[in-house]
């Protein structure tokens, strides 16, 4: 696609993209995509509203890089959960979320008050629910004054609940709640913290990790071991390949430094490293992926995969779990 085309598709949206990331972007598409496709594409990464879960060439699904659908001023909007990203502290994003058919308002691990407040009050919104996925201070740090102020309910972890602050409802593994008129399917997944949960909304496949699994990385096994964290990551693999992954960091850039350390070879992941230096080099966020994207280029999914094997330095014969623990070992003497 012409440049001057990706220009005009980005920038009514996004003024300041520039256009060497623009190039970069069309450039990074692959060659079999369709002028549909790409447009497609770059109206995504240009933060226009409206979420598509897949398109299709010949017959394949193609899930496209998600990255930049959304900006602070323009949520994704998934059917009808409308999603909005709140930076805090120096790399989380606490999550608000809006189902639109009852209007019912949600935040996922709001790490400190101030900027969640302001975002929801400069919506015109009122915060009903805490949807909390582990204990940590950058998790629940904003819970009690959040609760104070608009008497809103919090639901989280039951593994976990003498440690989440204000918890009124605790959810364990194959348990269900109701967030308006959408189910929330709860996975318990420990091994970053011995109560963590992920959040799962299969209506929209969206799915709210927390530090169990980031944009190609995992979370450090603090209270857990390689088996539980190998276990946790497990139970997200079979979920859609389309579903969005809203993880609670932004450690993409540094993340990709190391996958390449262990997977040079993989096209997919130097593409995907290539964009994300695009992205950060403006400032863009590099979250949402999909979980097709995971399951491309994240290392931590990947421990079976002979070239990782061999640049780690796995014995022949080692079991899944003992190659995830050298990934995860290598990464924390990055």
């Amino acid at each position: 696609m012409p440049l001057n085309v990706v220009q005009r598709l980005l920038l009514p949206a996004c003024k300041t993209v520039r256009p060497s990331t623009a190039k970069g972007l069309a450039a990074r598409l692959p060659a079999h995509h369709s002028s549909f496709q790409t447009n497609h594409f770059l109206s995504r990464a240009a933060g226009t509203k409206h979420w598509s879960r897949h398109t299709k060439s010949a017959g394949t699904s193609e899930i496209v890089c998600m990255a930049t659908a959304m900006s602070e001023s323009n949520p994704i909007t998934v059917e009808n959960l409308e999603v909005q990203r709140i930076p805090c502290l120096s790399d989380n994003y606490v999550w608000l979320l809006q189902e639109k058919k009852s209007g019912k308002v949600a935040v996922v691990d709001p790490s400190e008050f101030k900027p969640v407040a302001s975002a929801i009050q400069e919506r015109g919104l009122k915060l009903d629910y805490i949807l909390n996925t582990h204990h940590h201070w950058d998790h629940t740090g904003g819970n009690e004054e959040l609760k104070s102020k608009f008497h809103c309910t919090i639901v989280g972890p039951k593994a976990d609940k003498g440690r989440i602050p204000g918890i009124d409802i605790a959810l364990a593994d194959g348990e269900s709640w109701q967030f308006g008129d959408l189910e929330m399917q709860v996975f318990d997944t420990p091994g970053h913290t011995r109560g963590h949960i992920t959040l799962w909304f299969p209506q929209v496949q969206a799915l709210f990790p927390g530090d169990t699994l980031f944009a190609l990385g995992c979370g450090r096994m603090f209270e857990g071991n390689a088996q539980q964290m190998w276990t946790s990551l497990s139970k997200l693999k079979p979920l859609p390949p389309a579903t969005k992954v809203f993880c609670a960091h932004e450690y993409t850039q540094s993340n990709a430094k190391f996958a390449l350390s262990i997977d040079p070879d993989n096209q997919a992941l130097q593409k995907r490293a290539a964009l994300i230096n695009d992205l950060r080099k403006q400032g863009i966020p590099t979250i949402p992926s999909t979980l097709q994207e995971e399951l491309d280029t994240n290392p931590f999914l990947r421990p079976d995969d002979p070239a990782i094997r061999k640049n780690l330095r796995v014995p022949e014969g080692a079991s899944t779990v003992d190659a995830f623990a050298a990934v995860r070992k290598a990464k924390d003497n990055f």
